[in-house]
């Protein structure tokens, strides 16, 4: 009995003593940097909502999910203001229905942030939607459709820069941040220097006005590692979209060889995964939140394979389940 008493005590110490360590203690608490609300980027489900927006987001909502961002489409003279038929007011009414916060959307500035162009029509009507339902971040979502498949400079960027820096000044009246989200053509080699688009862009564009949602996907699938982005530009990264690779297609979209593709040629040959299946180490980047200052999850999924809704629960899962615990 003595011996049995001196082991429990024994192996009690050592227990306690493990809890005691920097790793495990942090196994226990979770990583308090990391938001505790999951969002879906609602692109995933842009097929869906065509057809049924009320369904699809009360779907949306009994998966879990407690954000969504919206995406959307500028149609220019005569737009219609309006998100799968739905005014920003009957929207909001539907998410709140559904107990769903919507921080962000995306939002068309292609003519804007061409060099020789800088349209800013559709900058204005677009934060109006942004301030009406509410959000806090109005991001651009792509390069320019125009300027894909050229070999773009430093100054082009540069240019790029200037215009989000002017358009953050006019969100902030609004009481939004502007931001850019990534794709690949951001880290292809300039033709003009050795550094990135990316870089260009974390560089020139004021951090009191402008910040960045980080695709991870997207970075990886460009060669990049997202925690080198963060180590570089701490802070700067309010938003991640969550996204997985197939593991049995990660190469690289700038690696050499694929200079003289075109953008489709790139595009059409991605695949992808539900988070959690595939080839990306998100529990690494996950442990650097504080280090990126992420504030929102948005899971997104370009092309799905299953059924859409057993896919974005599939993800939801991962996220909750593994990665915010």
């Amino acid at each position: 009995m003595h011996t049995s008493r001196r082991s429990f005590i024994q192996q009690t110490g050592l227990i306690a003593a493990g809890m005691m360590l920097p790793g495990a203690l942090s196994a226990m608490t979770g990583n308090k940097a990391l938001p505790k609300k999951i969002g879906l980027q609602l692109y995933t489900l842009r097929d869906q909502l065509a057809k049924d927006p009320k369904g699809t987001l009360a779907k949306v909502a009994g998966i879990g999910y407690k954000e969504v961002e919206t995406f959307y489409g500028y149609q220019g003279a005569g737009d219609t203001g309006e998100f799968w038929g739905l005014k920003p007011a009957e929207l909001s009414a539907v998410l709140k229905q559904y107990q769903l916060n919507t921080p962000s959307g995306h939002y068309q500035l292609n003519d804007y942030l061409t060099k020789g162009n800088g349209n800013a029509d559709a900058l204005q009507p677009q934060i109006d939607l942004a301030a009406a339902l509410g959000q806090q971040y109005f991001i651009v979502p792509v390069l320019p459709l125009s300027l894909w498949d050229k070999k773009l400079g430093a100054d082009d960027y540069k240019f790029m820069a200037e215009q989000l820096n002017k358009a953050g000044e006019q969100c902030k009246k609004a009481n939004l941040k502007i931001g850019y989200h990534n794709h690949y053509w951001e880290f292809k080699p300039l033709a003009d220097s050795s550094s990135t688009g990316y870089e260009v862009m974390l560089k020139e564009t004021d951090p009191s006005l402008v910040t960045f949602e980080l695709d991870l996907f997207w970075a990886v699938k460009s060669g990049h590692d997202p925690i080198t982005l963060f180590k570089e530009a701490p802070g700067r990264f309010v938003a991640w979209h969550v996204k997985d690779m197939d593991k049995s297609n990660t190469a690289s979209l700038t690696a050499t060889g694929t200079e003289n593709k075109t953008s489709m040629e790139l595009l059409s040959g991605v695949t992808f995964a539900e988070v959690g299946t595939g080839s990306i180490d998100f529990s690494k980047i996950f442990a650097q939140a504080k280090l990126a200052g992420v504030k929102h999850l948005f899971v997104e999924q370009d092309k799905i394979t299953i059924e859409p809704f057993d896919s974005i629960t599939q993800s939801y899962k991962y996220v909750k389940n593994v990665l915010l615990k």
